[in-house]
């Protein structure tokens, strides 16, 4: 693992007292907890197995992926391909903002707050180099193994199929063949699909 700055753990603190107030909860392994807390959780986990080296900004980025996510409902736009754009162009900039502000609180300079605020925000992959793509890698396997299957029942399998390509798009040979063998762990409907998706 990379030397991390004295600012670090404050900063993951606080990110964590912040996403600890999200209203929805979710339970897993019989303990409830604030939903947004648990998913950033999650992308540490995932980071320091797919990533062990991260950086610094990576490992701030993951944790402060969906911060107070809850402060900006999907409802509040349109219900169609256009608001959902919108909505996560919103939430991106939002995010990035709140995650660059509590950096500066703990003293992190603005190179750095530079850096997770382009990680954060919706072109990451295009303008962040190799931390953006492992950094979408990371969402992609925390999503294929936490939210893919209780999001499946929602939508047709042709529409399940669709997502997963999409999905597959973003990542890059390496997160392939991690999500590959991740895939095996899904119920056999859900396996089908995402081999149909990415044969």
């Amino acid at each position: 693992m990379s030397k991390l700055s004295a600012h670090f753990n404050e900063t993951i603190e606080l990110f964590d007292r912040a996403n600890a107030e999200d209203p929805n909860k979710e339970t897993f392994e019989g303990k409830e907890y604030p939903k947004e807390l648990l998913y950033a959780r999650r992308m540490t986990a995932w980071l320091d197995k797919y990533e062990p080296d991260a950086s610094e900004a990576l490992r701030l980025a993951a944790r402060a992926q969906h911060i107070c996510r809850w402060k900006i409902p999907r409802k509040e736009f349109p219900m169609d391909r256009d608001g959902y754009n919108k909505w996560r162009t919103t939430l991106a900039k939002m995010h990035a903002e709140i995650a660059a502000g509590i950096m500066q609180q703990t003293g992190y300079d603005e190179n750095m707050c530079g850096q997770v605020r382009s990680l954060l925000m919706k072109d990451r992959i295009k303008t962040a180099g190799p931390d953006g793509q492992t950094l979408e890698d990371v969402i992609c396997l925390v999503f294929l193994e936490f939210y893919f299957a209780p999001f499946a029942p929602q939508y047709s399998a042709p529409k399940l199929t669709s997502i997963v390509r999409k999905t597959w798009k973003k990542m890059s040979e390496r997160g392939h063949q991690t999500a590959l063998t991740l895939a095996q762990k899904l119920p056999a409907d859900l396996l089908e699909i995402v081999k149909k998706a990415t044969g």
